[in-house]
């Protein structure tokens, strides 16, 4: 089952993850960054044909990362891995070239998955019914799969060799050690630690059955010294040659799947409530309306300390979001802390929760005719919800449209594209290409039901993939003005592909996107034609546009007063 399009971060009832670890946002294309959920997940940023090492860090002449390094050591030892991606992969992004800095950045990386994936109740359950014959046909499968579908021709030894790194970080973490290897002291374990690195360093698989038989070989050792069952050591291998690709492909478990093709379909069972770790338990980040969470008086800001009694400070971030999720119609009890400190209790009914693509829609300046929404995904539902703002605005005498993408990680490729086609006549929207002829596709603008309103586009940092193609698309068409700050620059397309032979899958990236005009958004994003620098107060003569209008919102401002002044 392939399904195309593109996705990216942050997911409802889940833990917001920094952008490039999204999942995000089936073998569909999607253009998606991915929080989370998606967002999921991501590989690491290790210099291919290296294998970073575990051992500790040192400063590296000609930059002072002291601070960064202490900081990133400190959340280390505290095993806080998913701050510790966060801190490393700010880092990263300022001093892209630092090897110190993307080797623990890869560290913290595959750790967090390792103690992502043990934390997962039905990965767990899977994995130990799985036998050395079926979790050798998974890894086939997923060599075939890049071998027909990444972007870039694969290099056999390096899959083999991150796997061999994602096995040993897995070797220190303590859910695998007492789950697999619970009497096996630190000396056997790093004898056979280093006999598997050595086996894994001097053959080089040419081809990708060589690399199953060495995988093979691998799993067949560990168990012989270890103990370690063999469906463990090989999904190890699975997620380092995942992980090793590029920032974007990735192994899904069976519920990390699940979570992207509900964010795909644009609903989900549970509470409605986006949310992030503190340490000190669970903040609410967004609320959907009308969710139980909503009903509930749950408001963003708020921290959720404890679900059914059992408090969420010190669980990980997959553990206590798990605690909020259950089957349609179940009650839930939860304790929170909002901003004053007042604690109380709230309980509420886990419905299906529809997650609108589409929000505040409303008229910013009734007598310019100015209407305004924002887009927060894109998703299946996104191009009808698009139709319904329109009409709406419309019927409130819509004359000129501004259209908000700050935030949104991605989504649907083919959502991006109809959108975009809302707005443009004729002409080439977005042009994909990948190593494979399949790959290669132009995506046309139709002229059947194209809206002429004036157009602008507010566009920030985290304005990613899908939300690229279509700002890319109004700019280089001229057809309306993009306001804000350089997108991210995130210009690749993922597809999500089920396994046959395990109930998982992989994100895999199978082509970059280019806008209309050639221009590569890779690591480059989309340029605006109005750039506002953002403050911490609100712009001098920047007038507010409205009373419903947040206060200080420089670039919805900047693209009002554009308007008024026929810019």
């Amino acid at each position: 089952m392939a399904l195309h399009g593109t996705l990216g971060s942050s997911c409802l009832e889940s833990i917001r993850m920094p952008s490039r670890w999204a999942f995000p946002r089936l073998a569909v294309s999607i253009a998606w960054v991915a929080a989370a959920a998606a967002g999921l997940f991501a590989p690491s940023t290790v210099t291919r044909g290296q294998t970073p090492a575990i051992p500790s860090v040192a400063s590296d002449a000609g930059f002072d990362p002291v601070a960064i390094l202490e900081r990133g050591r400190e959340l280390e030892r505290d095993r806080r891995w998913a701050e510790a991606l966060n801190h490393y992969e700010q880092a990263v992004r300022n001093n892209p070239a630092h090897r110190e800095l993307t080797d623990r950045l890869s560290l913290a990386k595959a750790h967090f998955d390792v103690e992502r994936r043990y934390t997962d109740a039905h990965f767990v359950q899977t994995l130990e019914s799985s036998r050395l014959r079926e979790s050798l046909d998974a890894y086939g499968e997923v060599l075939s799969k890049i071998q027909s579908h990444f972007v870039q021709p694969p290099q056999w030894h390096d899959l083999v060799r991150h796997g061999t790194f994602h096995w040993e970080v897995a070797l220190t973490e303590p859910l695998f050690l007492r789950r697999h290897v619970p009497r096996m002291t630190a000396d056997q374990i790093n004898a056979c630690r280093r006999e598997i690195r050595q086996l894994t360093d001097t053959r080089a698989p040419r081809n990708r059955t060589e690399a199953r038989d060495l995988v093979g070989w691998v799993a067949r050792m560990a168990e012989e010294r270890l103990g370690l069952p063999p469906s463990a050591t090989i999904c190890e291998f699975v997620c380092g040659a995942m992980n090793c690709l590029d920032d974007y492909s990735g192994y899904l478990t069976h519920t990390q799947l699940e979570e992207v093709f509900s964010q795909i379909e644009g609903n989900f069972v549970g509470l409605g409530v986006e949310l992030k770790a503190d340490g000190q338990g669970l903040m609410i980040v967004n609320v959907i309306r009308n969710s139980p969470a909503d009903k509930g008086g749950l408001r963003s800001g708020d921290r959720i300390v404890a679900v059914d009694g059992q408090s969420t400070a010190g669980k990980t971030t997959d553990v206590a979001a798990d605690m909020l999720k259950g089957v349609d119609g179940s009650v839930v009890v939860v304790d929170v802390m909002d901003g004053d400190s007042m604690l109380r209790s709230v309980r509420m009914v886990r419905e299906r929760v529809d997650v609108p693509s589409v929000d505040e829609v409303r008229m910013v300046d009734p007598a310019a005719g100015i209407g305004y929404f924002k887009l927060t995904s894109f998703q299946k539902t996104t191009s009808r919800d698009v139709d319904t703002a329109l009409w709406s605005l419309h019927e409130r005498g819509l004359r000129h449209l501004i259209i908000d993408v700050r935030g949104n990680p991605g989504g649907l490729l083919t959502a991006a594209v109809e959108v975009a086609d809302k707005f443009i006549e004729d002409g080439l929207i977005v042009m994909t290409r990948g190593r494979s002829p399949n790959e290669d596709n132009d995506y046309q603008a139709q002229r059947k039901g194209t809206w002429r309103v004036p157009l602008s586009v507010l566009i920030d940092g985290d304005s990613a993939s899908a939300s690229e193609i279509f700002a890319g698309a109004i700019r280089d068409h001229r057809r309306g003005r993009i306001v804000g700050v350089r997108s991210y620059g995130k210009g690749s397309v993922q597809g999500i592909f089920p396994l046959t032979s395990s109930n998982a899958g992989v994100r895999l990236t199978t082509a970059k996107f280019f806008s209309p005009s050639g221009q590569e958004i890779n690591k480059r994003g989309v340029h605006p034609d109005i750039v506002v620098r953002t403050v911490a107060k609100p712009i001098d003569n920047v007038e507010p546009v409205s009373a419903t209008n947040q206060s200080g919102d420089a670039i919805l401002n900047a693209a009002v007063n554009a308007i008024r002044e026929g810019r």
